[in-house]
C-alpha cells in the first residue's frame, strides 16, 4: 500500500477537496444533484434502498430483543429472544449505512444485554425478592440465548466485511494515528 499524504495544507490555503468561491456549482446545488441521481428508464424515479444509521440499527436490535424476551415469557417459546435478535442483526447489518458499520458491529451484544435487563426488570416487578428474581431471570435468559447471541453477532461481522467494514477499520486506525 502506498504511503498516505500526512501533511496538512499550507496556512491560509484550503484542503484540495474544497472548492474556493463555490466554483462549478450553482447556488441551489441542482447541477450536483442531477449528476448524482441515477437515471431510470422511461422517466420513473430510481428508488434507493433505505439506509439506517448505526444508532438506529442498535435501537432496532434492542427493541426486537426486548419484544422477543417478552414474547418468550408470555408464550413459553424459549428461543423467541434468540430468533428476534438474529433477525434484527441480519436486517440491520444489511441496511445500515456503510459508514456506520463499525459502530453497529460492536454493539449487538450490548444492545441485547440492555434489552434483556429491561425485560427481566419489567417481569420481576411486583415480586417479593426483586433482585433475586432479576438475577435468576437474567442468568437463565442469557444462558439459553448464548448460541443465538454468537450467531447474530457473527452475521453482523460477516455482512459488514462484505459491505465495507475493513475500510472503516483502516480509517479509524488512520485517525487514531494522526494520518488524516
Amino acid at each position: 500500500m502506498p504511503p498516505r499524504k500526512a501533511d496538512a495544507p499550507e496556512p491560509g490555503h484550503a484542503p484540495y477537496f474544497v472548492r474556493p468561491d463555490d466554483r462549478g456549482r450553482d447556488a441551489s446545488g441542482a447541477r450536483r444533484r442531477a449528476r448524482a441521481a441515477p437515471k431510470a428508464p422511461e422517466g420513473n424515479p430510481v428508488r434507493r434502498p433505505p439506509r439506517l444509521t448505526g444508532r438506529g440499527g442498535v435501537l432496532i436490535i434492542a427493541v426486537l430483543s426486548f419484544a422477543g424476551t417478552m414474547i418468550a415469557q408470555w408464550t413459553g417459546f424459549p428461543t423467541a429472544p434468540g430468533i428476534a435478535f438474529t433477525v434484527a442483526c441480519l436486517a440491520t447489518a444489511s441496511v445500515v449505512r456503510p459508514a456506520d458499520l463499525l459502530s453497529l458491529s460492536v454493539s449487538p451484544p450490548i444492545a441485547f444485554f440492555v434489552a434483556v435487563v429491561a425485560a427481566e426488570s419489567v417481569l420481576a416487578l411486583g415480586n417479593e425478592g426483586f433482585a433475586r428474581v432479576l438475577l435468576l431471570g437474567l442468568a437463565s435468559r442469557l444462558a439459553e440465548v448464548a448460541p443465538w447471541l454468537f450467531l447474530g453477532t457473527a452475521l453482523v461481522l460477516v455482512i459488514g466485511m462484505f459491505r465495507g467494514l475493513p475500510g472503516n477499520l483502516r480509517n479509524l486506525g488512520d485517525e487514531l494515528n494522526g494520518r488524516t
